[in-house]
């Protein structure tokens, strides 16, 4: 029996372990991708300072703890009570991936825009902070993508709530020092990042990886 159990729990660490490293290429590649977050970083560090954009930046990791929390123990009570709304919760988030990944196969984007928009400062680091926040909160992408996203990196066994919240903050994590690294070098990978090849390039990876994770969810037996 202690043979068994021992057994039991190398299978359970290792599915652990594979949804870990599997979630942590699936986000870091996200994480990397410009977006909205990134434009408001490069813009804030350019126009208003460093300690501006870290400000945003911590703002923006809140705004993903409060999403995470939301759908981890939200997701998760559906999860624990009902198998037909896993099923439904695992189908719409394959076809999600799936839809991100075609999209950015399709139609990568040429450049992306870092520039547009850059306003002088306004307020202290507070006013800073909360405008990364209510960046990150009032857009219904991240929130769609949070509750879609993450119930695919629960293993079996785990309890949803406690292991999806992980997941965000591993996410959180990646986004501070992702953060950190484009306020530090704002100029250059501001540069690159208008260069036609390197956002192609960012996308078609990342829709392609989010296509492959898309299917074998949608194949996947729990």
């Amino acid at each position: 029996m202690a043979s068994a159990y021992a057994d039991f729990v190398e299978i359970v660490s290792m599915t652990t372990a594979q949804a870990l490293v599997a979630f942590a290429i699936a986000a870091g590649l996200l994480t990397i991708t410009p977006g909205l977050d990134t434009a408001l970083i490069l813009r804030t560090a350019a126009a208003e300072g460093w300690r501006r954009a870290l400000a945003v930046s911590v703002g923006i990791a809140v705004g993903c703890l409060v999403w995470g929390a939301a759908a981890s123990f939200g997701a998760g009570a559906l999860l624990v009570a009902s198998h037909t709304a896993y099923t439904i919760l695992k189908w719409a988030g394959a076809a999600y991936l799936v839809w991100l990944g075609v999209n950015l196969l399709r139609k990568p984007r040429a450049s992306f825009d870092t520039a547009a928009g850059a306003a002088p400062p306004v307020g202290g680091l507070g006013r800073a902070m909360a405008k990364g926040l209510w960046n990150n909160l009032l857009n219904p992408k991240i929130g769609v993508f949070y509750v879609s996203f993450l119930p695919q990196f629960i293993p079996t066994g785990a309890a949803p709530g406690a292991f999806g919240l992980l997941l965000t903050v591993i996410h959180v994590i990646m986004g501070l020092a992702w953060a950190g690294g484009l306020i530090l070098a704002t100029a250059p990978i501001a540069k690159a990042l208008r260069k036609p090849g390197v956002v192609r390039w960012l996308d078609r990876v990342t829709g392609g990886v989010f296509v492959a994770f898309g299917v074998r969810i949608a194949l996947e037996r729990r």
